[in-house]
């Protein structure tokens, strides 16, 4: 079953900023994760063991932070991958996928079409196409 048909006569665009993220885009998010960690890393390096409980919890508060921006991060990381793909995709040949008739392109109408008008407008289907 074919979903999409090309267009005849179209062509694709030329590629931009997107191809350019999407090929920086691993890079990206391995530094975004691995620069938090390491100022995690720095902060139990340099701890004293023998601290108190304010300096634990501090501890703590910076693991939290550390994790809300890698997690903060990762998702800009999906939200421009995302992005990348619309754009990649809209810039592909043109697809059609059902040519549907609108009764008021020309002029638009005043109230809503009955449901005999639109029956009447409807593609035959192969149920009513019996031959």
């Amino acid at each position: 079953m074919n979903w999409l048909k090309k267009l005849p006569n179209s062509r694709r665009a030329a590629s931009g900023l997107e191809w350019t993220l999407w090929r920086k885009l691993p890079l990206i998010a391995a530094v975004g994760t691995l620069l938090p960690l390491l100022v995690l890393g720095l902060v139990y390096l340099f701890n004293d063991p023998a601290a108190g409980a304010a300096q634990a919890r501090w501890e703590q508060m910076v693991g939290y932070m550390v994790l809300g921006a890698i997690l903060f991060h990762w998702s800009m990381v999906v939200t421009v991958a995302f992005g990348c793909v619309v754009v990649m995709i809209m810039k592909g040949p043109g697809y059609v996928a059902d040519g549907l008739w609108v009764s008021h392109t020309d002029r638009p109408r005043d109230g809503m079409e009955s449901v005999e008008e639109a029956a009447s407008r409807r593609p035959p289907t192969e149920a009513t196409r019996r031959d």
